[in-house]
């Protein structure tokens, strides 16, 4: 079996989302047993993802041979092909436009982030949970196929205090800080911060790391002045607005992270399908 990022019970349910009761053309034709064979090829470069995903879903609409002819995370020149598949006609279209959708729009988010993740070294660029709902696997994979890490995966996992938490705690920052390190003494405390005094008073008390929201790539530079000249070594993400534009402004300033969701937002790449019929094994021409 194909290694996935999600579960067979995941792509059975984006089969049935698309054939809820049957391929109505192909079964109308008298078609569906008819052999045939099918090709995605991209049509431009582009940083692959999904190829594994899309190799399934045909296996599981009943295709006879699927193979992978490249894996996720490989970057391809225009017309290099990305998987081959071999079937009955009905099998074919059941899985066709799902699988290359799946593959164009994963594709779509690697080739983002590695662009990212080329513009922002050496600092690692980690993608945030901002992914469409529904599709948190599918992204996660994307995303570590362009290069990048995940920033949290969900709400339980990591601390992370935002102005929106801190608006119904009374504590002052080092009352709050020493809270949390009493409930969750393994995990560190990361605190988002709007600005470069409210990031010297989070620093000050303690916090280990501070998401500096919206921080221009010069806000960034003066408060790692700031946090040198008093001996504050808290770690910097820089996190909203930054993309492949311009990473390398916020390294040069001083961040230690990039954290984004711009990848999600990226548009798909273009794969091109060619289907061939297939008579005793041998393709028409």
């Amino acid at each position: 079996m194909n290694s996935c990022a999600v579960s067979d019970e995941v792509l059975h349910g984006l089969l049935r989302d698309d054939v809820p009761a049957g391929d109505l053309t192909t079964a109308t034709l008298g078609i569906e047993t008819c052999p045939g064979r099918l090709t995605f090829r991209a049509r431009g470069a582009m940083r692959v993802c999904g190829v594994e995903e899309a190799v399934r879903l045909f296996e599981l609409a009943g295709a006879a041979q699927c193979r992978p002819a490249v894996r996720s995370g490989t970057d391809v020149a225009a017309g290099a092909e990305l998987l081959h598949v071999e079937g009955s006609a009905g099998a074919l279209h059941r899985a066709w436009k799902t699988a290359q959708i799946l593959v164009e729009w994963m594709s779509g988010v690697a080739g983002s982030a590695a662009a990212i993740v080329s513009a922002a070294r050496p600092l690692p660029v980690a993608c945030t949970r901002k992914s469409v709902p529904g599709t948190k696997a599918l992204s996660i994979k994307a995303v570590c196929a362009g290069g990048a890490i995940a920033h949290r995966l969900g709400l339980s996992e990591t601390l992370l205090v935002f102005a929106e938490h801190r608006l119904f705690v009374d504590d002052c920052a080092a009352a709050t800080l020493r809270r949390l390190r009493a409930r969750q003494p393994e995990k560190r405390a990361v605190v988002e911060v709007a600005d470069i005094d409210e990031a010297m008073v989070w620093a000050a008390a303690g916090a280990e790391i501070l998401q500096l929201e919206k921080f221009p790539p010069q806000a960034v530079a003066a408060l790692r002045g700031r946090l040198h000249a008093a001996g504050l070594t808290p770690l910097l993400v820089a996190t909203g607005g930054v993309g492949a534009h311009n990473a390398a402004a916020y390294a040069a300033a001083g961040a230690d992270m990039i954290a984004t969701s711009a990848p999600y937002g990226a548009p798909p790449a273009d794969v091109a399908v060619g289907f061939e019929r297939l008579r005793g094994g041998v393709a028409d021409v």
